[in-house]
């Protein structure tokens, strides 16, 4: 078999990541279920937004499962210091993101009924609280001992990825909580994703501009499957590898909060002069969440 086809079949079904996935998959069908059984909504209009959330939850998964047992896990692991970059930037920029927008307004105010976890949503959901969970969690999970610890230790690499999901879920809760009243204001939410760009760049031109070698294990691969003459082949040697991974963090980074922010300023280019608000989901009671 050629190094490439290797590569092609070299999948790797992680219990740890099926599970989780079938847990995502239950807590979602059991969500779907309890919101169905109000009849509020017109039933054309209920199934189209369920099977538009549903579309958006199975990507996903899908971009997970992508991220977590395809080959690029096996590179990421192994390989290539640039294929763990786009696999951590998949968990960080695209798999939160589209879990939050496939939960429906009506199931998360459900769930916010729960007195604790609405207690948390309040702490939490200030947008300098999750900036700063996030960015720090980002900031650490990329510091060479920690980095490096994650990749000789499977358990602890576990807990990495579970840190990424979490605290990138709740950076993105004020930018795009299911409930409108929930969200920041959109000036508000250009400044933040400004400041998530600042920092994801900074930490991405440190690490292309580092001396090679920080990341010690992409220097001389084990080479299992036989595939290291295919990714030299490619022109990705380990300095290659270095800079092309600080690229995605520093440009790809960028690019991804560029469009949450033309997002950002769309809304608020579309809202109705008089209901411009600094921030609407403070409304009644809270002065501003920052």
């Amino acid at each position: 078999m050629s190094p490439r086809m290797r590569l092609l079949m070299a999948w790797d079904f992680e219990p740890s990541v099926v599970i989780g996935c079938i847990v995502l998959v239950a807590a979602f069908v059991a969500g779907i279920s309890i919101v169905s059984r109000d009849h509020s909504q017109p039933a054309a209009q209920a199934n189209a937004a369920k099977i538009s959330h549903g579309l958006l939850f199975a990507a996903a998964i899908a971009v997970l499962m992508l991220a977590l047992t395809s080959p690029v896990d096996v590179l990421a692991d192994d390989y290539l210091f640039s294929a763990h970059m786009l696999q951590h930037m998949l968990l960080v920029l695209a798999v939160p993101p589209m879990l939050l927008m496939a939960v429906s307004p009506a199931l998360a105010a459900r769930i916010l009924r729960v007195p604790t976890i609405a207690r948390v949503e309040r702490v939490l959901g200030r947008p300098v609280v999750a900036w700063t969970i996030a960015n720090l969690t980002l900031w650490l999970w990329h510091e060479p001992t920690l980095y490096n610890a994650a990749l000789a230790d499977e358990d602890l690499h576990i807990f990495e990825h579970l840190c990424f999901l979490v605290a990138f879920t709740i950076f993105w809760w004020p930018f795009l909580a299911p409930m409108h009243e929930r969200r920041i204001a959109p000036l508000l939410a250009v400044i933040y994703l400004v400041a998530a760009t600042v920092s994801c760049s900074v930490l991405g031109i440190l690490i292309t501009f580092a001396p090679l070698g920080i990341f010690p294990a992409y220097l001389s691969p084990r080479d299992e499957l036989g595939i290291l003459p295919l990714i030299r082949e490619w022109g990705l040697t380990p300095r290659v590898d270095q800079d092309l991974g600080g690229l995605l963090m520093w440009v790809g980074g960028g690019a991804v909060f560029l469009g949450a922010m033309i997002a950002a300023l769309a809304r608020w280019y579309a809202e109705p002069e008089g209901d411009i608000e600094f921030a609407p989901h403070l409304r009644h009671e809270e002065p501003l969440r920052l």
